[in-house]
């Protein structure tokens, strides 16, 4: 169950802790977490100047970006305060069973509300369900597998 009392994020915690920078880091808030969910919400969709935009409109698969976005912040909630447990970076690597629900994302005009779920992992892959709604209204939703960088991350005091 969702920890509706965890504490939330903002943007700016968001925006240090994956690596989709300036405009590209897109979710404004995270409003509940748990060891295997996470629920954020954003308004950047309704930006006329979305980087995702093309020919003056947001096409509903950019909501994959969304939920690609809150799978990372869930994965740097996770590593938490901790030195020992630095979040892993990763790259989606796998799309499966996605549907849009609409054609646009940019013609909603509530906020966006990205859910994503932990199915399972190994030691180098994440597999997440996922959904961006709005109001009571599903947007898009599907399965995404994420491949962690296996790469060993030097450590202080260790030539890279």
């Amino acid at each position: 169950m969702l920890n509706e009392t965890a504490p939330t994020r903002d943007h700016a915690w968001i925006a240090a802790h994956i690596p989709h920078a300036g405009r590209m880091c897109l979710l404004d808030r995270v409003v509940a977490w748990d060891a295997s969910h996470v629920l954020c919400s954003a308004d950047s969709h309704r930006r006329p100047d979305h980087p995702l935009r093309q020919f003056g409109r947001l096409g509903a698969v950019c909501g994959i970006e969304y939920a690609a976005q809150a799978m990372a912040v869930h994965g740097a909630l996770q590593a938490g305060t901790d030195a020992a447990r630095i979040a892993v970076p990763g790259m989606l690597v796998s799309m499966r069973g996605v549907t849009l629900h609409v054609t646009r994302l940019d013609d909603v005009d509530e906020t966006l509300q990205v859910r994503a779920q932990r199915l399972g992992s190994s030691e180098d892959l994440l597999l997440y369900s996922f959904s961006v709604s709005a109001g009571a209204r599903l947007l898009l939703d599907g399965r995404a597998s994420v491949k962690l960088d296996s790469a060993p991350t030097p450590s202080a005091g260790t030539p890279a």
